[in-house]
């Protein structure tokens, strides 16, 4: 499988993302030409909707509230070789994108997980959610055998064989958690790459 034959899909989960949402598809339209952005908007109640259809989404509609609900959701409707989750507030750098896709390919891999940098200066990954992580990691990889660096993160880049075997059940905000259990589990080739992680936009929540 080669990038530039595979048909690439972004999957951008939203709620109330007007602010935020149009820049991130520019970004992962510029980071990798030719992907396909599907904004999934979840009941929000401002102009997600438009400013991801302006920007050149293809903007679908999620009722049912919970992340959870988005990415199965979308993991059902959309036929791709390529699969990237993404959120729509503009956290993280869409340009490490190509560079995680290249790493999918050339594993090959089923799962790319993109592990976030700790930059005090940017990142809106604050000290308090890093304990939480690190010992959510530990206590998954305990159970596992299989190490993991940042199960909670919201950027990762999956294949075909990955999304249609994922048996979504989760709502809400338990979906990486999910995600990441579903690979240790079926022991799936995985991997990691860092990725910048900065705060929202001034304005946004």
């Amino acid at each position: 499988m080669h990038e530039e034959s595979s048909r690439i899909a972004a999957i951008v989960p939203c709620h109330n993302e007007e602010i935020t949402v149009a820049k991130v598809v520019g970004d992962l339209k510029s980071a990798v030409p030719g992907i396909t952005v599907y904004v999934y908007d979840n009941c929000s109640s401002d102009r997600t909707s438009q400013r991801a259809a302006e920007a050149g989404a293809i903007v679908r509609k999620e009722n049912v509230p919970g992340k959870g609900n988005v990415v199965r959701r979308a993991f059902a409707d959309i036929d791709a070789d390529i699969y990237v989750m993404i959120d729509g507030d503009d956290t993280y750098e869409a340009a490490h994108l190509p560079e995680m896709i290249d790493t999918l390919i050339s594993g090959p891999y089923d799962h790319v997980l993109g592990v976030r940098q700790d930059n005090q200066e940017t990142t809106s990954y604050r000290p308090g959610h890093e304990a939480g992580n690190k010992m959510f990691n530990r206590l998954t990889g305990w159970l596992f055998g299989s190490q993991v660096s940042d199960m909670l993160s919201g950027y990762r880049v999956f294949s075909r064989r990955f999304v249609k075997s994922f048996p979504a059940i989760s709502r809400r905000f338990e979906i990486e958690t999910e995600l990441t259990v579903h690979t240790m589990s079926l022991r799936l080739p995985t991997t990691e790459e860092a990725v910048d992680f900065r705060d929202r936009p001034d304005g946004s929540e």
